[in-house]
C-alpha cells in the first residue's frame, strides 16, 4: 500500500465513522523541506481540520506533539493536537487558516511593523515559559553539527571546493567565536524556525493574534537566536533600520518582562548578530542539501539572501574579516584592496 492509499485508509478509519454516508474532502495544505505533508480536511459540518502526514521511518511526531502543549501552556496559539497516531504517523491538528504571514507581508508591505509588533509579544511569551530540561539542549555539538553542513554541502557540493589547511583553520576559528558566542548567552525555549512563513494571522480572532507552526525542532538555548530567525529570513528581507527597530522593541519588552537580555543594546546587538551568521552558515548548507540530496530545487534560489547576510556580519566585525576573505576566495573574487582603519 502507497503512503497516499495509506492515509486514505487511515482518514476513513478515524474520521469517516463520525460523518456516515459523507465525504471528507482532503487537499494538499502545505508541504516543507522535512518528509512531512499537511493536508486540509474538508468537514461535512462545514469546519476544517489539519491531517499531518510524517512517515514514521523518516520522521518522529512526539516533538510535535510535546512543543504543541508547550506552546498551549504559554498561551501561544498554536494547532491542538485531535487524534494522534504516533505509529503510523498521523496527527489531526486544528486549523489556523489559510493566510500566512509572509503571503500578507508581500501583499501588503506597508503593513509589515502592524504585524510584526505583535509577534514580538508572542515571542516575550514563549521565551518566558521557558524551563531547563525540558528541551533537547542547544549544545555545541548541535551548533556544530549545523555548521559543518556549510563546507560539506556548500563549499564542497555547490562550489565543488576543498579546503586546504590554512582554509580549514580559519573557518575553524570562526565557527569556535561562533559557538563560544552562542554559549555564552543565556538560555529559553527556541523555536528554531521562527520566521514569517511558519507564522500564521489567525482568522478567528477579533484583535490580530498570530499563530506558530513547524515547532517540532525547539530546544534549549540561545536568547537571540528566534529573534535573529525572525529579522533575518530565508523567504524576505528588511532595510536595516526597520531590523533595527524591531529587535530594540524586542529587546525592551524582553528585559521589561524580566527576561535576561544583555542590559547593553550594543552586546545584544553583537550577539544577535553572531548568532544570525551561525543560522545563515546551516541554511546555506541545508538549501545546497535540499538540492543535492533531495531534489528540492527552489531552496537553492535563496542562496544570495543569505550570503548577502554572512558577508554583512562578517565585514563588520573584525574578528569575523577572515570570514569575508575565505568567501570571497572560495567565489573566486578579486581581493579588495585600501586602506583600513
Amino acid at each position: 500500500m502507497s503512503r497516499d492509499e495509506q492515509l486514505q485508509a487511515w482518514v476513513a478509519q478515524h474520521l469517516a465513522h463520525r460523518y456516515p454516508g459523507a465525504e471528507i474532502g482532503i487537499a494538499p495544505a502545505s508541504a516543507d523541506a522535512s518528509f512531512r505533508r499537511y493536508f486540509r480536511l474538508s468537514l461535512p459540518d462545514g469546519s476544517t481540520r489539519i491531517l499531518m502526514d510524517a512517515p514514521p521511518d523518516k520522521e518522529d511526531c512526539r516533538p510535535f506533539v510535546q512543543v504543541a502543549g508547550l506552546l498551549a501552556e504559554a498561551g501561544i496559539h498554536g494547532p491542538k493536537v485531535e487524534i494522534e497516531d504516533l505509529e503510523n504517523g498521523f496527527l489531526v491538528l486544528t486549523d489556523l487558516g489559510r493566510i500566512g504571514y509572509l503571503a500578507a507581508l508581500n501583499a501588503e508591505p506597508a503593513l509589515a511593523d502592524i504585524l510584526m509588533r505583535p509577534v514580538l509579544d508572542v515571542l516575550v511569551r514563549w521565551q518566558l515559559a521557558s524551563r531547563p530540561d525540558v528541551l533537547p539542549p542547544y549544545d555545541e555539538a548541535l551548533l556544530r553539527r549545523e555548521m559543518n553542513l556549510f563546507p560539506e554541502w556548500y563549499i564542497g557540493r555547490h562550489l565543488g571546493r576543498e579546503l586546504h589547511g590554512k582554509q580549514r583553520q580559519t573557518l575553524e576559528n570562526v565557527f569556535r567565536l561562533l559557538v563560544d558566542s552562542a554559549l555564552a548567552q543565556p538560555r529559553v525555549f527556541v523555536h528554531r524556525d521562527f520566521m514569517p512563513r511558519n507564522l500564521m494571522v489567525v482568522e478567528s480572532e477579533a484583535q490580530l493574534t498570530p499563530g506558530v507552526l513547524d515547532f517540532q525542532d525547539a530546544v534549549y538555548g540561545p536568547i537571540t537566536y528566534d529573534v535573529v530567525s525572525l529579522f533575518r529570513d530565508a523567504f524576505i528581507s528588511w532595510e536595516e533600520e526597520q531590523e533595527i527597530d524591531w529587535v530594540v522593541r524586542y529587546w525592551e519588552k524582553a528585559r521589561d518582562a524580566g527576561l535576561p537580555v544583555h542590559a547593553d543594546f550594543g552586546e545584544f546587538w553583537q550577539a544577535y548578530e553572531w548568532m544570525g551568521l551561525q543560522r545563515h552558515l546551516k541554511v546555506l548548507g541545508i538549501f545546497c542539501r535540499l538540492k543535492y540530496r533531495d531534489g528540492k530545487e527552489n531552496y537553492i534560489t535563496d542562496l544570495p539572501r543569505f550570503l548577502g547576510y554572512a558577508r554583512k556580519v562578517a565585514g563588520r566585525y573584525a574578528a569575523l574579516k577572515p570570514l569575508l576573505m575565505l568567501l570571497d576566495e572560495l567565489e573566486d573574487r578579486p581581493l579588495e584592496t585600501g586602506l583600513t582603519f
